[in-house]
């Protein structure tokens, strides 16, 4: 898969899939724009990269607000004079049953997902649109087909697929593809928040997760990293508006 010389910004990359999956993409070559909600956030990762003989900056940015994002891209373009992939995998999670939720912590989830994968799409495009070349991986989730205690996360999931099939029809002439995966039960810090709210043990959700998957394990960041560098190549150019879920299961 071909990414040498592609500048990426990859949000939500301070840890998690979205440090593995700029790790992976500074392996291959690329030149990693690693985004955090705080400059301390992007430090590891940056540092991992580089230390690896990479090529990476950290950026700050909230992705929820838009004077925020644009400083991101314009630090990005200053940096390395062009953007050719975008990954918008930053995320938060606020979970509660309905009766529970409130309305800061539905506000807040779709703030963060819904509208800063708008905000930093549109973003992209503009830059990406005049070289006729580029590529949007978002961060859906198994959880938009539905998920106790999830209302928010499952619908801003949900939408971003609705976002990534209209950004794929809207960009298509423009030599843009733009592509979403959607991970299952992976090892994060994340799914260890999701254990803490349910009152179980990490490793016993964990065990639990693996039996419902068709290879009995549960998934690693490297595994979404994987499926994000596919569709981040120059090799995906005929596949676009699609959704991969990455659950180790059908």
């Amino acid at each position: 898969m071909t990414v040498a010389n592609r500048v990426a910004v990859v949000t939500g990359s301070g840890r998690g899939i979205g440090a593995e999956t700029a790790k992976q993409l500074a392996h291959h070559g690329a030149k990693v724009v690693v985004s955090d909600v705080t400059k301390e956030l992007t430090e590891a990762t940056v540092s991992a990269i580089c230390d690896a003989g990479g090529d990476a900056i950290g950026v700050a940015a909230d992705v929820s607000q838009r004077s925020q994002v644009e400083s991101l891209f314009s630090s990005a373009l200053k940096e390395y004079g062009r953007i050719d992939i975008l990954i918008n995998n930053a995320g938060i999670i606020r979970d509660n049953l309905v009766y529970k939720m409130t309305d800061e912590d539905f506000d807040a989830v779709l703030n963060v997902h819904l509208k800063g994968t708008f905000l930093c799409s549109q973003a992209a495009q503009k830059i990406m649109v005049p070289n006729h070349y580029g590529r949007i991986i978002n961060f859906s989730s198994t959880s938009a087909l539905g998920n106790r205690g999830q209302m928010n996360y499952s619908a801003a999931k949900a939408g971003i697929q609705g976002m990534t099939k209209t950004l794929a029809i809207e960009l298509g002439r423009y030599g843009i593809t733009c592509n979403a995966v959607a991970p299952g039960f992976i090892e994060t810090d994340m799914t260890k928040a999701t254990a803490t709210r349910m009152g179980v043990d990490f490793e016993e959700l964990k065990t639990l997760a693996a039996k419902e998957a068709a290879v009995l394990r549960v998934g690693v960041p490297a595994d979404v990293a994987y499926a994000v560098l596919f569709f981040a190549a120059d090799e995906s150019s005929f596949i676009t508006g699609q959704v991969l879920y990455v659950k180790g299961g059908v």
